[in-house]
């Protein structure tokens, strides 16, 4: 069965020589030129890979790259101008798998694609589901509970509950967190962090005597926050 990729590019000529290469190539090919319609493309179709331009009209690529991490892991490769290295740690950042500075070469851009289509998912833990006899994360439907109960989160609170969880007990800095669970973190101070973990908390359930699954995100003090399960605790 062919591979099915999503190109989003605005610039015609970029776009089909994309997709006469990935035919070329075996690939079952979709195309759009602006962000709206890519995502509407997106969510039609369910490609199993995405080649995503940043500079695109009606909502540009980081925009499109939050909303599909919102709904999927599936692999999304970005293409940038110029070699812009804040565009390509930005896209990493942003949960992007991989990078192509424009101009490229055919043979370059289809053994990437091929590569990520073989690669396990970057930053996925081996489990699919985590749980911990209190918290239980899917992370294929992204999916939260508490004690058997569904937790509604944002996706950033998602993102900052997980990157908490895949690194069990282990302090995360206030920058690091900003970087895994914000999109932007350029600009942004560490108290947009220290109001992310109250949130989070909040939803997880902590009463005013600090009790509740809440607690388990422990702050240290001039470090950062970590996650600490609660059986670690007992």
């Amino acid at each position: 069965m062919k591979a099915r990729v999503l190109v989003v590019e605005d610039d015609k000529d970029i776009s089909l020589g994309i997709r006469t290469v990935l035919t070329r190539n075996g690939f079952d090919v979709m195309s759009s030129g602006d962000g709206k319609d890519g995502l509407r493309v997106f969510h039609d179709s369910r490609p199993d890979l995405v080649v995503l331009d940043i500079g695109l009209p009606t909502l540009d690529g980081w925009a499109v790259l939050e909303r599909i991490r919102d709904l999927s892991d599936v692999p999304v490769l970005i293409l940038t101008a110029h070699g812009n290295e804040a565009d390509k740690v930005r896209g990493l950042h942003s949960g992007a798998d991989d990078y192509l500075t424009k101009p490229f070469s055919n043979r370059e851009l289809a053994a990437r694609l091929e590569a990520l289509l073989r690669r396990p998912r970057n930053g996925q833990p081996q489990a699919e589901v985590y749980d911990d006899g209190s918290l239980l994360v899917n992370l294929g439907s992204r999916e939260v509970s508490v004690d058997g109960a569904p937790i509604a989160l944002t996706p950033t609170e998602y993102r900052l509950l997980t990157a908490l969880i895949r690194h069990p007990g282990q302090t995360l800095t206030p920058d690091q967190l900003l970087k895994l669970a914000w999109n932007d973190p350029l600009g942004i101070g560490p108290d947009r962090v220290k109001f992310g973990i109250m949130r989070l908390r909040r939803k997880l359930g902590r009463d005013s005597a600090g009790a509740g699954l809440g607690s388990s995100i422990q702050a240290v003090r001039g470090f950062g926050y970590r996650y600490v399960a609660p059986a670690a605790t007992k």
